[in-house]
């Protein structure tokens, strides 16, 4: 997978280098690559943004910079030239179509685990960085009129701007590549991979401080134990994410 960042501050993206990511990028798995949105500004200052029209507090980021960015990263990935994808709409479109473009903000849609398994299977993503009070929007209108374009959001609360949230989304992502978690089957038991929170884990000694490990993962019966973590993660995700459960009939 090829992972393309945009950013004002590019050296936010060098702790990914000392993840499971970073391993990833070494051995070929994701093609990382971060680019500075003020070396496509062309005046002295590297100015990204301005005030915004019709008054308001804050700044706006200026679509000339974002435009120019992103023009010169679809110029060097390849896309299917048989794929017509202006007539087609945005969840039709097919994934050899061009890179998905993913912006960061408060007014997307919610980020979840089956987003992240979604992404997974995509060969090309472009994240942009927003900062200030955003994005100018003719930037989402106009690279969606021939391409992919999704606002995601982290959850119901604002940042100063996306790099946190696009770090937080290469790592849900980017582990789900096959190769980058060295046993694939811890993928499978993790909170939200079947609806539900992950039940709790322990490990050795049997017994801390006074406190012990739960009798039925001594057993051996991997049965019971199976039968135990299940009711483990029904009671975890009624009592903190009841939302999680289908309702009641």
């Amino acid at each position: 997978m090829r992972i393309d960042i945009i950013t004002i501050f590019p050296e936010f993206f060098s702790v990914l280098d000392v993840s499971l990511v970073g391993k990833a990028r070494l051995s070929g798995l994701i093609d990382l690559r971060v680019l500075n949105l003020r070396d496509h500004t062309h005046d002295r200052h590297h100015t990204v943004d301005d005030t915004p029209y019709g008054g308001g507090a804050g700044m706006v980021m200026k679509p000339e910079p974002w435009g120019e960015a992103i023009d010169g990263i679809l110029a060097n990935v390849k896309v299917n030239p048989d794929v017509a994808v202006a007539a087609v709409a945005d969840a039709e479109r097919p994934r050899d179509a061009g890179p998905l473009l993913i912006f960061p903000s408060p007014a997307g849609e919610l980020f979840t685990q089956a987003m992240a398994r979604e992404l997974a299977q995509e060969p090309n993503l472009i994240f942009g960085c927003g900062r200030y009070e955003g994005i100018d929007q003719r930037v989402f209108d106009h690279f969606a009129q021939a391409g992919r374009v999704r606002l995601v959001s982290l959850g119901d609360y604002v940042l100063n701007g996306g790099e946190v949230a696009v770090m937080a989304m290469i790592e849900a992502v980017g582990r789900l590549i096959p190769g980058v978690v060295g046993n694939p089957e811890s993928l499978v038991e993790e909170s939200h991979e079947d609806g539900l929170l992950e039940y709790p884990s322990y490990t050795k000694p049997a017994a801390w401080r006074g406190l012990e490990v739960p009798p039925v993962l001594l057993s051996g019966n991997h049965g019971v134990i199976a039968t135990w973590r299940r009711g483990q993660q029904l009671e975890r995700t009624a009592r903190v994410r009841p939302d999680l459960l289908p309702p009641a009939n």
